[in-house]
């Protein structure tokens, strides 16, 4: 039985400013959790109040619906990554602001739950994406924001940058 699917990156694998998302994902099956935090995710946005979407926890921060746009947009970002160093593509990929993203985004037009739910499904089409790559390909890579990356450290750092994310809404936002 292969209770670690996707094997745990090593440093090398990864940019070092990727390494605060690796470090924060428990050791295990990377793909078990990726499913487990997405349905915890949709369920803890979408039983927060409408009104809370727009709360920010200081003015120049993002608000909670921005927040989770930026979890789908980064997600899908790292996902083609993966797809395109699988499929052997060489061509280095560019990095992306994730504020001018937020802010072209505009997600504070969008109900809380849409954005939840958008989540949820891009998390579901992840978890497909990465249950299909044959273990070789799990250990390609390629260039992208100006540093190599392995397909498999880009499963571990879609977990735990959201694990980031969600820990900042709780700490930040869902206090008081």
């Amino acid at each position: 039985m292969i209770t670690e699917r996707i094997p745990r990156p090593v440093a090398g694998e990864y940019a070092p400013f990727y390494a605060g998302y690796v470090a924060e994902v428990p050791d295990g099956d990377v793909l078990a959790l990726l499913e487990r935090q997405g349905r915890e995710t949709f369920d803890l946005l979408s039983a927060l109040p409408e009104d809370r979407g727009a709360h920010r926890y200081a003015p120049e921060k993002w608000a909670i619906k921005d927040l989770a746009g930026h979890l789908a947009d980064s997600e899908r970002i790292f996902s083609y990554r993966a797809l395109r160093f699988t499929r052997g593509d060489e061509r280095p990929l560019q990095g992306f602001d994730e504020n001018d993203y937020v802010r072209s985004a505009m997600a504070l037009r969008r109900p809380l739950v849409e954005i939840a739910r958008e989540l949820h499904v891009v998390r579901q089409a992840t978890v497909a994406l990465f249950g299909g790559f044959a273990p070789e390909a799990l250990a390609r890579s390629g260039t992208a924001n100006d540093a190599r990356v392995t397909v498999r450290a880009l499963a571990w750092i879609i977990a735990g940058h959201e694990r980031h994310h969600v820990r900042i809404l709780h700490e930040r936002y869902l206090t008081g």
